[in-house]
C-alpha cells in the first residue's frame, strides 16, 4: 500500500525512502538493537523517542532530523543501562548488608577477617600477589599481569578463581 507524499508542512522526517512514520520507528529501532538493546526495550525507547521528536523544533534537513533522534535514542538508551546498574548496586548493597548481620556484626567482622586471612595463606603465592597487586595497591589488569607474568586476560581468570575459592573457603569456616 503506498504511502501519501508529504505535504508542504510535513515533517523532514517523512521525507525519505520509507516516507512512514512506522519506517521512521523501524530506523530508531534497529539503531537501539545495534546498541544492544533488546527487542522489547527497542521497542519501548524507539516510541519515546518518537513522543519527543513530535515536541521538538526538528532540523529542517532530514537527515540531520534523523541523526538527532538516534541522539536521542542512544541518551535514553544509555539512560536505562545507568538506571539498571544502580538498580544492581542497591541490590547488591541490601544482599551484603544481609549477609553482614548474619555473619559478621556481632564483631565488626574481626572473626569473617580472620577466615579470610587464613583462606589468603592457602592459596599459591603468585595468585595472592595477584590479589594483594590488584585490590591492596590498585593496579589495573595490565600491570598486574606484568609483574606476575601472565596475560591481562589470564590475570583476571586467575583472581577470579581466586575470589571463589576464597567465598569457599571462608563459607567451610562460618559454617
Amino acid at each position: 500500500m503506498p504511502t501519501a507524499a508529504p505535504t508542504a508542512n510535513a515533517s523532514p522526517l517523512l521525507a525519505g525512502p520509507d516516507s512512514s512514520l512506522d519506517g521512521l520507528r523501524t530506523g530508531i529501532q534497529r539503531y537501539l538493537r545495534a546498541l544492544g538493546a533488546s527487542v522489547d526495550e527497542a521497542d519501548d525507547l524507539a516510541q519515546e523517542v518518537l513522543v519527543v521528536g513530535c515536541g521538538t523544533a526538528l532540523p529542517p534537513d532530514a537527515a540531520a532530523a534523523r541523526a538527532f533522534l538516534r541522539g536521542v535514542a542512544r541518551n535514553h538508551w544509555l539512560r536505562t543501562k545507568r538506571w539498571w546498574r544502580r538498580r544492581r548496586e542497591r541490590e547488591v548493597a541490601l544482599a551484603v548488608d544481609e549477609l553482614w548481620q548474619a555473619t559478621a556484626d556481632a564483631d565488626d567482622g574481626e572473626a569473617l577477617l580472620a577466615n579470610l586471612r587464613e583462606c589468603l595463606g592457602l592459596l599459591q603465592a603468585r595468585t595472592r600477589r595477584a590479589l594483594e597487586l590488584h585490590y591492596r595497591d590498585g593496579l589495573d589488569w595490565n600491570d598486574v599481569a606484568a609483574q606476575i607474568g601472565l596475560r591481562p586476560n589470564g590475570t583476571k581468570t586467575l583472581v577470579q578463581r581466586a575470589r571463589q575459592a576464597l567465598r569457599s573457603c571462608i563459607e567451610r569456616r562460618t559454617t
